[in-house]
């Protein structure tokens, strides 16, 4: 028997990183963000998404789901945005996460709400609801955004005002950013809707779109043209299946990875 017949089998390299938690920060009851170390080798496109978890209890498997990279593509550390569910299998456990703890986080970051996808265009209609807010907080701090585009819309529908996490951010602090604050100034436009109480712009917002007072309320020409706008949609089953058929009834065409288009979709998760 040789030597290298004895030698121990190389350890099989784990599928996930473990990351040190940084911050935590509980907006609601319901709402929290947390910020992780970035692995040195990871690389992302704003606006992807990667899968988050905690190992299993008592030694079983990790327990994951698809989280929207909040960060942009050039940040030093990762920033998610999460749901609590109090029995939820993951965000039961993920909600109690502090400064120090380790999370799993997927080598693979992968999804269609990149700009990779659309072709060029003079507006960006970033439209979600809840927890999908966070593709854009990656895609509007992105100086190629606003190298591609005239104006962004960050457009974010919830059940109540408090839910309107970084709702300052938008108006206020984005002005600051030291890479794309002046863009921001210039370009970014935020529209908040809330569902379930009283709001200067209350109503789901496919149905402000269908009423015209989301135009009207910016300023805009009613309707998308599909001549110079783009849109990206992220948020429950029902929200982007409506907002799609809508766009669609413009004329904008439905675009991918493979075959950029006028709009996208992600399909991998619902916020």
């Amino acid at each position: 028997m040789t030597d290298a017949a004895l030698s121990p089998a190389p350890a099989k390299a784990s599928p996930f990183n473990e990351l040190e938690v940084l911050w935590v920060r509980h907006w609601t009851d319901s709402l929290f963000s947390f910020g992780v170390k970035r692995p040195e080798d990871f690389r992302f496109r704003s606006g992807e998404f990667v899968m988050i978890g905690l190992p299993g209890e008592d030694g079983g498997k990790p327990i994951l789901r698809a989280y929207s990279i909040a960060s942009p593509c050039w940040a030093e550390e990762l920033e998610f945005f999460s749901i609590k569910v109090a029995d939820g299998p993951l965000t039961s456990r993920l909600q109690k996460i502090q400064p120090g703890d380790t999370v799993l986080m997927g080598k693979k970051p992968t999804g269609t709400l990149v700009l990779d996808a659309l072709t060029g265009g003079e507006r960006l209609f970033l439209i979600g609801t809840g927890t999908c807010l966070a593709p854009w907080l990656s895609v509007a701090r992105d100086p190629e955004t606003y190298s591609r585009f005239g104006h962004v819309y960050v457009i974010h529908t919830v059940r109540s005002v408090a839910d309107l996490a970084y709702r300052d951010f938008f108006t206020r602090e984005i002005h600051d950013d030291p890479l794309i604050g002046e863009e921001a100034q210039a370009q970014l436009t935020y529209y908040p809707t809330v569902t379930r109480e009283d709001f200067e712009t209350p109503g789901r917002i496919t149905d402000r779109i269908k009423s015209g007072d989301f135009f009207r309320d910016l300023g805009l020409p009613e309707g998308f043209d599909p001549a110079r706008d783009r849109a990206m949609l992220c948020g429950s089953m029902a929200m982007i299946k409506e907002a799609g058929e809508l766009l669609e009834t413009y004329g904008l065409k439905e675009g991918s990875n493979a075959e950029p288009a006028d709009y996208v979709l992600e399909r991998a998760f619902v916020g």
